[in-house]
């Protein structure tokens, strides 16, 4: 049984249904449906049309719950109308369900969990289970997002940079249990690029390729952090550091920058490097500056501190970090590591254990509170 061949046909089964007339809420639990009835059947009686058997069936299942509720006259002209059983449409509508996914009027956790609904296909469970809340708030949570987007028609242009931030949402979630919620992102990813000509989703696809990269490397097999600099670059998947730089060449060359194109440039700077002293920071603040002109958020900000501080020493760094609210996630963490290289030892140690307090992942407060733990033992030599 292929799961993967299963998920990735969820989308256009999906919007076959809606086509057809179904509302969206019953056609998503129908392709649900369709897909547990493949897992019972499949590894004794595979069908030769994978997609068009999963439409008939979905469309059966939604043709029983739709009977059920007579009364609608809406369903009961769509059961007078039933297509004939066989090869679904080639047509494949994904594009248009990642918008309706992402529709601005979900919350982001909202609509991260619909994309992997019905996007993605993955299960309430598998999702509840990489979110570590309860399968029942999860299902209640995708409800909500499904009542909310029922009346929204699949023929209106979606927003892209809406579609595309939810992805990147997805991404940095990163893995929890039996979902990998970053390699699932970049399957979408990959999907959407094909899908949809433009420039930032090929930026998008290249950064979480070149991310992605380097995970063998970023944590030992005790489970602890392990810093860009410090790690074993002989881990990273050079395979995937090719096709991403190949990618944002690609998407670079027509001249339309976007975010996720120079966060892209930055984390192909650092995949070039062969050792962490050969980076080069002096280009990689360039791109932050120009990461500052497209979106002057603070956190760009923030990173930004960090490269100059690499770039043209640690109190340039604190000059640049000066006037940013200390309240930023990582704030703490980046002072300390400034005031560490400026040869402040006392400040940095208190400022590691500050920023391991705020952490809220546990590989990252240890780590800080392992590095804040290392400068007072030094202190007191």
């Amino acid at each position: 049984m292929d799961e993967v061949l299963l998920r990735s046909l969820t989308p256009s089964v999906l919007t076959i249904l809606v086509r057809r007339g179904a509302d969206f809420a019953a056609a998503e639990d129908a392709v649900q449906d369709a897909l547990v009835e493949a897992l019972r059947v499949w590894p004794t009686d595979p069908p030769r049309d994978v997609k068009g058997w999963l439409v008939t069936v979905a469309w059966r299942r939604f043709l029983d719950a739709a009977r059920s509720e007579s009364a609608r006259r809406r369903r009961e002209e769509i059961l007078q109308e039933e297509p004939a059983p066989g090869s679904a449409s080639a047509v494949d509508d994904t594009l248009r369900l990642y918008f309706l996914c992402a529709h601005p009027s979900l919350t982001p956790s909202s609509a991260i969990a619909l994309t992997l609904r019905a996007v993605g296909g993955l299960t309430t469970r598998q999702i509840a289970h990489a979110y570590l809340v309860p399968e029942t708030t999860m299902a209640q949570r995708i409800s909500r997002a499904k009542r909310t987007v029922a009346g929204v028609r699949l023929d209106r242009p979606g927003d892209a940079a809406t579609v595309l931030r939810v992805l990147y949402l997805v991404f940095n979630e990163g893995y929890s249990g039996e979902v990998d919620l970053a390699a699932e992102a970049i399957r979408l990813t990959r999907r959407l690029h094909t899908a949809l000509d433009h420039p930032e989703s090929a930026g998008l696809l290249a950064l979480m390729l070149l991310h992605h990269a380097r995970r063998s490397a970023r944590i030992t097999p005790e489970g602890a952090l392990v810093p860009l600099a410090e790690q074993d670059r002989r881990l990273w998947d050079t395979g995937a550091i090719s096709e991403g730089v190949g990618i944002l060449q690609a998407a670079l060359a027509r001249d339309r920058l976007g975010e996720y194109q120079a966060q892209a440039a930055i984390a192909a700077l650092h995949a070039d490097a062969p050792r962490a002293e050969e980076t080069d920071w002096a280009q990689i603040v360039e791109w932050y500056d120009e990461l500052v002109r497209l979106n002057g958020s603070p956190v760009v900000r923030l990173n930004r501190a960090v490269a100059v501080g690499e770039a043209e020493g640690p109190d340039a760094g604190l000059a640049a970090l000066a006037g940013l609210d200390e309240s930023l996630p990582r704030h703490s963490a980046v002072a300390a590591h400034l005031r560490e290289r400026a040869g402040d030892l006392d400040t940095a140690a208190r400022l590691y254990a500050e920023a391991a307090h705020r952490a809220t992942n546990l590989a990252e407060r240890e780590h800080l509170t392992r590095r804040a733990a290392r400068l007072n033992r030094r202190r007191e030599r």
